[in-house]
């Protein structure tokens, strides 16, 4: 078989399953996984997808809008489910936190303490929803424009609104995080990100593997403006040393983890779980 018969039927399974492994290609192709890997780094160089930690996921277009809410707020994966939880662990008792409406905020919602006091300002009618009932919790909700597909609020008047605040910790997220920085789908949601930033005194970016290394439509936030990265096991090393490189702390959450960070957590810590990786 030809080398560009075999990557057309990568591509065709990576269409079809969104996901691929590379050892599972290399034993389908009876080829070694260096030279699946060779076949990934060209087809990556061609556009055609992205490669992570393993394998390749499809390659994201600049601007992807929310899933509907069904989807949005479903079951997390067990990386994101890792990610919300190492994320909640940060918050201590009577600090006030920005969480907002994205899929891996509301997955922190689960994992949030019922009984230390703490405050909660959002822009998600979600996530207020959720907790407003809540006996240890005070919330806050930032008006403005209601965004119908996202449910949040982010235009000029929740801008104006958040930056009366001040903020112990805020949890970013956003379409990609690269060399470049966090990026987004839309202006709005860039330039909210930002009036966060400016606002709170440790910030916490929340970018599962998919999102590490894609650079989205908007720029939002500076890569020397974030704290911590919080990312998962499958995270490709190459650009979790890259965003190191520029000071950033970056922690690997691994699924069933249970470690407590109620005590700062030191700068530049190693990263255990992805040393080795190719």
């Amino acid at each position: 078989m030809l080398a560009e018969q075999r990557r057309q039927l990568i591509l065709d399974i990576l269409h079809q399953d969104q996901r691929i492994v590379a050892k599972d290609l290399a034993e389908k192709f009876q080829l070694s996984i260096d030279s699946i890997r060779r076949d990934l780094s060209i087809m990556e160089e061609q556009g055609l997808l992205k490669k992570t930690y393993g394998g390749a996921i499809p390659l994201t277009k600049v601007r992807t809008f929310p899933l509907p809410e069904s989807l949005r707020y479903s079951e997390s994966s067990p990386t994101q489910n890792a990610i919300s939880k190492l994320a909640v662990s940060f918050i201590k008792e009577n600090d006030t936190v920005f969480i907002g409406g994205a899929g891996i905020h509301y997955g922190m919602l689960k994992h949030l303490s019922r009984n230390m006091f703490f405050t909660v300002v959002t822009n998600s009618l979600k996530v207020a929803q959720t907790i407003r009932e809540w006996d240890n919790i005070e919330a806050y909700v930032i008006g403005g424009k209601l965004h119908a597909k996202s449910g949040n609020l982010n235009d000029a008047l929740a801008i104006e609104q958040i930056q009366r605040f001040s903020l112990d910790l805020c949890f970013l997220t956003g379409g990609g995080l690269s060399e470049k920085g966090l990026s987004t789908a839309t202006p709005d949601g860039a330039s909210f990100a930002r009036a966060l930033c400016g606002i709170s005194r440790k910030k916490i970016c929340l970018a599962p593997f998919e999102k590490m290394g894609v650079q989205k439509f908007a720029s939002s936030v500076r890569l020397q403006d974030i704290d911590i990265v919080i990312t998962d096991e499958e995270a490709d090393l190459e650009i979790v040393q890259a965003i190191q490189a520029q000071g950033v702390q970056v922690i690997v959450a691994a699924p069933n983890d249970e470690r407590n960070l109620t005590d700062e957590v030191p700068p530049n810590r190693t990263i255990p779980p992805i040393e080795g990786k190719r």
